[in-house]
């Protein structure tokens, strides 16, 4: 609810008409939001049956691949969602959907050209295997709540902390930097709009089909070579590229392309933001995103 991608969770689900509750581990002064720390189960405990929701959206996690301590990733992603699935299942009224917010990631430098949920996981980092873990964990609380695991692939937007790779390019677009600092550009990824993401998210609590595990994706990869072409275009200006050694990881996943097909199937068309229209958002509109 207070982070990136909560806050566009926040508005699609009012937008839909639900009444929409946060839970955080610091104080915020937000309507409808809630101090727990996904540490204490008893907190979470006396919270859930306070606002005894109907759906459950599970976004927290540390998402940042190159988070300095790495136990932080089972810490948070593994430990904090079995703590949020164990209050769920001593509610006193359980929830009819429950969404957790796996990744891509775990497919890691998967060979296949197209990434299916059917690929065979191969995590390549430790937040990646944190986020396999929780899912493992999670399978054994589907006979008891209703849960779905997403995957969702890159995704960015306004608001988009600029130590993801994406924000950090359009923030040196927006500010006329002649250059930037870049590990390695041979890197493909399969970029979505923040927004489409929070769409497909509400779909899939709305069609409650538990035991789901859904790709969340473009079915199309960039290079960060054409991305940088993308932006001196949007932008009018050109940068000069310089390849950073120690921005470049040894476990650096080359590639990831997603199939949405599955997706398609479970909640139709809906709206798929082109990248181009994306990047022109986050450098011409910086300040429109959720407050």
């Amino acid at each position: 609810m207070s982070g990136f991608t909560g806050r566009y969770l926040a508005l699609e689900l009012e937008s839909a008409g639900y009444a929409v509750y946060g839970i955080g581990s610091k104080p915020l002064p937000i309507p409808n939001y809630h101090v727990a720390d996904l540490a204490n189960p008893e907190a979470l405990e006396v919270v859930i049956n306070a606002i005894e929701p109907d759906v459950v959206i599970h976004l927290a996690a540390i998402a940042y691949v190159a988070h300095g301590n790495a136990k932080d990733f089972y810490a948070i992603n593994l430990m904090g969602t079995y703590n949020l699935l164990q209050a769920l299942g001593k509610a006193k009224k359980p929830p009819r959907s429950v969404l957790l917010a796996s990744s891509a990631n775990v497919y890691g430098n998967s060979t296949a050209g197209v990434i299916t949920e059917e690929t065979p996981p191969a995590p390549a980092n430790d937040y990646a295997v944190s986020k396999l873990a929780m899912e493992h964990m999670a399978r054994l609380w589907m006979d008891r709540l209703p849960i779905q695991i997403a995957r969702p692939f890159n995704y960015t937007g306004v608001g988009h902390s600029s130590s993801f790779l994406l924000p950090k390019i359009v923030d040196h677009f927006r500010r006329g930097a002649k250059e930037i600092e870049l590990g390695n550009l041979e890197v493909w990824r399969d970029f979505s709009d923040v927004r489409s993401v929070v769409a497909a998210y509400r779909r899939l609590i709305e069609i409650e089909r538990p035991g789901n595990i859904v790709n969340i994706c473009s079915g199309t990869s960039y290079s960060l070579k054409e991305i940088i072409g993308m932006m001196e275009l949007i932008s009018g200006r050109e940068i000069n590229v310089r390849v950073n050694p120690a921005f470049v990881r040894s476990n650096e996943v080359k590639q990831l392309r997603g199939d949405p097909t599955k997706l398609k199937e479970l909640i139709g068309e809906w709206q798929i933001y082109p990248l181009e229209d994306t990047l022109k958002w986050m450098l011409f509109e910086p300040e429109s995103h959720p407050v």
